[in-house]
């Protein structure tokens, strides 16, 4: 059998910021002196003279960020998730989305995944700030062929975008031949009449291979992609939520304030009857250890996925 394509959603970030800087003659990248891990280095070497390094100063990269828009540019400002979501959050909410401007927010590094960095750096409230901030769009791609589709998606796209990036591989299983990525709007990549899994990010990947478990112990799951958490496809999940009858919601962030709350609020407020459980981070910090381990650690593998899901169906 074939070895896996494995890639990290940061380099799929960088490598299409550079192929972008000769399609798009207006767009700048910037970053707070982590081109090197963010990958915005690709468009740096690519196209030197729109990279602009604004120093360990990510506040004050938004409100360059802020000012190129309201000049007619299109930046997109990168830096890790805990500095670009936590402490520019001021200035994100003030203004790039006060002013709804059209500014890209290139978060890498997101999640407990990070690793080793630790709990400072493993930013798990990102989604849950984001949301808040009203016009904001959310995306948390999945894949390479997704996260090169979003940012294509979010240069188009006038408004302000924060874009969720991870630093390590994970499967590559969307093909780049027939993938189509269109903001707001999630994906089924299994159908299934007992139970509904909706998934985000890296998370993804293992939602499929729970299916595929959960499909040998005679169990129909639905396997839904939602790499835009705002705005939600509430269609999608209540249509999914009212003929499942029970939702499983996987995301590597907290489960306060992100993906399973709206998917819960969606579920309430259109009145759909159903148990919806919740996996991700437990109002926890992270904390130093390799990537793959703390996944595993914090119960968010494929196998954990099935557990619950056996749980929910009594089985």
């Amino acid at each position: 059998m074939a070895e896996i394509k494995k890639v990290a959603t940061r380099d799929s970030y960088g490598a299409t910021l550079a192929e972008l800087a000769a399609e798009i003659p207006n767009l700048v990248v910037l970053d707070a002196d982590l081109a090197g891990a963010t990958k915005t280095a690709k468009f740096k070497a690519a196209c030197p003279e729109r990279f602009i390094d604004c120093g360990i100063a990510e506040g004050n990269m938004m409100g360059v960020a802020a000012g190129l828009a309201a000049a007619g540019m299109i930046p997109f400002a990168s830096s890790f998730a805990m500095f670009a979501a936590g402490r520019a959050f001021e200035q994100v909410r003030n203004s790039i989305g006060y002013p709804h401007l059209n500014v890209k927010i290139g978060a890498t590094h997101a999640g407990i995944s990070v690793g080793e960095d630790g709990a400072t750096h493993q930013c798990c409230e990102d989604i849950a700030l984001m949301r808040t901030i009203p016009g904001m769009v959310v995306i948390n791609p999945a894949d390479d062929v997704e996260a090169r589709a979003a940012v294509r998606a979010a240069a188009q796209y006038v408004g302000p975008v924060y874009l969720r990036f991870g630093r390590m591989a994970v499967p590559v299983f969307n093909d780049p031949e027939t993938y189509h990525f269109e903001l707001g709007k999630g994906i089924v990549l299994r159908e299934g009449k007992d139970v509904t899994v909706v998934a985000t990010g890296l998370m993804v990947a293992e939602a499929i291979e729970a299916g595929k478990m959960l499909e040998e112990k005679g169990i129909d799951a639905r396997i839904i992609n939602i790499h835009t958490i705002k705005p939600l496809d509430e269609e999608l999940i209540c249509k999914a939520a009212s003929e499942t009858g029970k939702v499983i919601t996987i995301e590597e962030h907290s489960v306060i304030g992100g993906l399973g709350d709206a998917v819960c609020a969606a579920v309430c407020e259109n009145g759909i009857g159903c148990k919806v459980v919740k996996m991700g981070v437990h109002d926890e910090f992270g904390h130093s250890g390799p990537g793959g381990d703390l996944i595993t650690e914090f119960g968010l593998r494929a196998a954990n996925i099935v557990e619950e899901a056996c749980k929910l169906l009594g089985k």
